[in-house]
């Protein structure tokens, strides 16, 4: 426990009065002035902080009374009218003096804090946050977790693939609806109007507080087990109850959870909305089919004659390049024409020796990286490469980095509408391609791991298939290659990756295994998520590997292994195919996918490959 969340220890030691014993004292102490300083580090950040897409900030109600005198409207103060009115229920006014409290209560202070909605035509946004972090550490759990990305990728697939609905709803003021499991108070600010000084005592979940997230989500799951759905072991924010529908057809509905908003997929969700609106109001009391997702556009539409649901970053995308121009404009600057592709032919990242950009420039460096992280997690696989590249030099970016970013927004202005389709066709495998073998002998009793609490698989199959590659020695300073790994749900892309490799390979052949060996762990994390989510799943996952001596290596049982430091991977892939887990065929190194995620690539290459999952 101490190694895997040593600030929860410390804190729940301190707050145990256990941190003199010997297991505690050696290392609390040190723990707790680290956490300190990285908060103390955070938030002299926010405080130096001014402008946000080319928007001033304001840090005081003060402030954002002058900004909005300045520019002649009311935004920001109809944000803070806003946010007040939603969360003023969530105080109780103490009449009496700080002295008549309750025992055990502990004061804190609140304040708002100011953003920029940019997928949201750049609304002002006030919040009312506690300071959390003077309260003492609570003795009940704090962490909440959110719907990973590629279960919402599946889910999307498996309602066309099952011919089910989709709704989405928003719950407004999420965590003001779950009650407050710490004893606090504030005295009130200026943002509380006739009623400033007076003591609040704090009743509900607010924005700040340690156990906040936590105790919304435990609310929230009291309503969901109260509609008969559970958590899935694959995802914990993945909630499946069983379904059949009137001509007896068997599946899994399936409610999804990133924060407040909520998914739900079945052949009638709507009644499973409206149980989730008997307890929690909704913005706009909203259920609607999905527009958008997480600052992603989803639609529903044929490809090619198939119903499926699709994605596209093309909003999000049009909003950031607008402000980004903004910002360049008022430089008298303007962003690349005519990019062909997402970085400069022939321009290498760590081969960059212009100037380092100074704190200002570097903070900017970093929140144009996240946006484009952000795209890529939509759908933009196409930029992935070149954005993993330059994520390399986060703490020490270079004028010429940032050339390149902005390099990339003009490719993507070039190229705004790249969709991704979840399509639930099965593709077309050539049974030839792969050799079976009897590996008995060599890893006797290899079978792959079914878990035995897994619910029982209902609805139509899925095929999984994955493509990866390797670019060897691909940075030209520390010579690590690049891995890249594309899978796929039937033909619809779940899962992306690239990511430079931990060791130094003298050869393709070790750089390729290597490759292969992630390929074959995220291959089983996602065939056990699929089977935690009661999907039933084809046969095993089709790897397509464009290295001759890799696929042999795989899939004949007496290769040899010359280069031993490569015994990990080797025997990991392996024993995979010896188990039925995956099985593996020479891809033509023209037509693997996986090429988009390891190399810089001309135009034409780039286009062809892409224009094979991405329309």
């Amino acid at each position: 426990m101490k190694n895997s969340y040593p600030v929860k220890v410390a804190e729940f030691a301190k707050a145990n009065r256990i941190g003199d014993e010997p297991a505690f004292a050696w290392w609390i102490d040190y723990t707790l002035k680290k956490r300190d300083r990285i908060l103390s580090k955070t938030k002299t950040k926010y405080w130096l902080r001014t402008h946000k897409f080319g928007i001033r900030i304001p840090k005081s109600v003060a402030e954002a009374l002058e900004i909005d005198k300045a520019n002649g409207n009311t935004l920001w103060w109809d944000a803070i009218a806003q946010e007040m009115k939603n969360v003023r229920p969530a105080f109780e006014k103490w009449e009496a003096g700080e002295k008549d409290l309750p025992v055990g209560f502990q004061r804190i202070g609140c304040h708002l804090i100011f953003d920029v909605k940019m997928g949201e035509n750049f609304r002002r946004k006030a919040r009312l946050v506690a300071n959390g972090n003077e309260a003492e550490a609570p003795p009940t759990m704090t962490y909440s977790s959110v719907v990973s990305r590629d279960s919402v990728r599946i889910a999307f697939l498996i309602a066309a693939l099952n011919g089910l609905s989709i709704l989405s709803c928003d719950i407004q003021n999420a965590y003001l609806t779950a009650d407050c499991r710490e004893r606090i108070y504030c005295i009130a600010g200026p943002e509380f109007g006739s009623e400033a000084g007076s003591i609040m005592i704090v009743k509900k979940a607010l924005y700040g507080l340690k156990t906040s997230g936590a105790a919304f989500r435990a609310h929230l799951a009291e309503t969901l087990y109260g509609l008969n759905y559970t958590p899935t072991r694959g995802d914990p924010d993945v909630w499946i109850r069983p379904g059949v529908k009137q001509d007896g057809f068997e599946y899994y509905e399936m409610v999804l959870v990133y924060v407040d908003d909520i998914l739900c997929m079945s052949h009638d969700p709507r009644a499973t909305m409206e149980g989730i609106q008997g307890t929690f109001k909704l913005k706009d009391d909203r259920i609607e089919e999905p527009k958008t997702y997480l600052g992603a556009q989803v639609a529903r539409k044929s490809i090619g004659g198939v119903d499926c649901w699709t994605m596209t970053s093309e909003n999000y995308i049009k909003a950031a390049i607008a402000n980004v121009e903004e910002k360049l404009d008022k430089m008298g600057e303007r962003l690349p024409t005519k990019c062909s592709t997402p970085l400069q032919s022939g321009y290498r990242p760590e081969l960059d020796s212009t100037a380092e950009l100074k704190i200002d420039g570097i903070r900017y460096y970093q929140e144009l990286v996240g946006v484009l992280r952000w795209s890529i997690e939509l759908g933009r696989i196409d930029i992935a490469t070149e954005v993993s590249m330059l994520s390399t030099h986060l703490a020490m970016p270079r004028e010429g980095h940032l050339q390149q970013i902005y390099h990339i927004f003009g490719y993507l202005k070039a190229k705004p509408k790249k969709t991704l389709a979840f399509d639930p066709q099965h593709p077309d495998i050539d049974e030839a391609r792969f050799v079976k073998c009897d590996w008995h002998d060599f890893y006797r009793g290899a079978k792959e791991i079914i878990p035995a609490d897994a619910p029982e698989p209902r609805g139509n199959y899925v095929s999984t298939h994955c493509f990866v590659d390797a670019d060897h020695a691909g940075n030209r300073v520390t010579r690590r290659s690049q891995t890249g790994i594309l899978i796929f749900l039937n033909r619809a892309p779940i899962v992306w990756y690239s990511k430079r490799q931990n060791t130094v390979e003298t050869s393709t052949f070790g750089s390729e295994f290597v490759a292969m060996r992630i390929a074959v762990e995220l291959v089983e994390a996602l065939r056990y998520k699929l089977r935690m989510f009661g999907i039933p799943i084809e046969g095993p996952t089709n790897v397509f590997c464009d290295n001759e001596a890799v696929t042999k290596n795989s899939t004949i049982p007496e290769s040899t292994l010359k280069k031993k430091h490569n015994s990990i991977a080797y025997h990991r892939t392996r024993e995979a195919v010896a188990a039925s887990t995956i099985r593996v065929a020479k891809e033509d190194g023209k037509t693997n996918l996986a090429d988009v995620l390891t190399k810089l690539l001309p135009q034409a290459t780039k286009e062809f490959l892409c224009d094979k999952f991405m329309y």
